[in-house]
């Protein structure tokens, strides 16, 4: 009876290590398919928000921003950004996570001054919704050197 015992823990315990590992695993190919798309479609890809919208601090210092649940509908004249060092913590497995990464390179946000310097740290809650990763909050801070972005409010 104890050897089944043990065992039985032995595999709830590697079940939650693999769910762990694949909820990891798909933030951080959330954040960086998101990336890519801005790269070549020079928008932020749609339903990556939250159904409840987010809250976000920019880079470019300010308030805080309400982002409604259609995301920020932001495009750009040109967008060199890569994404590195993502860590991800979980916060409930296949639920919530947090992830923390560096954004840097250059960008035109349409309608703003082009950012030649743009370098970030980023921390973002991410919720999973019908089985997607979707943004819930972000803060966006300059690295020492680096700038942030050029937007300051959304524009409705």
């Amino acid at each position: 009876m104890k050897k089944r015992f043990m065992t039985l823990i032995g595999l709830l315990v590697l079940a939650g290590t693999q769910t762990a590992i694949a909820t990891e695993q798909e933030v951080k190919n959330t954040i960086v398919n998101d990336n890519a798309y801005v790269k070549k479609h020079l928008k932020v890809p749609e339903n990556s928000y939250s159904k409840e919208g987010a809250m976000e601090f920019w880079s470019s210092g300010g308030l805080i921003q309400n982002v409604k649940t259609d995301g920020r509908l932001e495009e750009y004249d040109s967008f060199n950004i890569d994404v590195k060092h993502i860590q991800v913590t979980i916060l409930v497995p296949d639920q919530v996570a947090l992830a923390h990464y560096y954004s840097e390179g250059s960008m035109a946000p349409k309608g703003n001054s082009a950012v030649s310097n743009y370098r970030t740290r980023v921390s973002q809650v991410y919720t999973k919704e019908a089985g997607k990763w979707k943004v819930r909050s972000s803060h966006w801070s300059p690295i020492t050197g680096g700038s942030g972005t050029s937007q300051t409010a959304i524009v409705e």
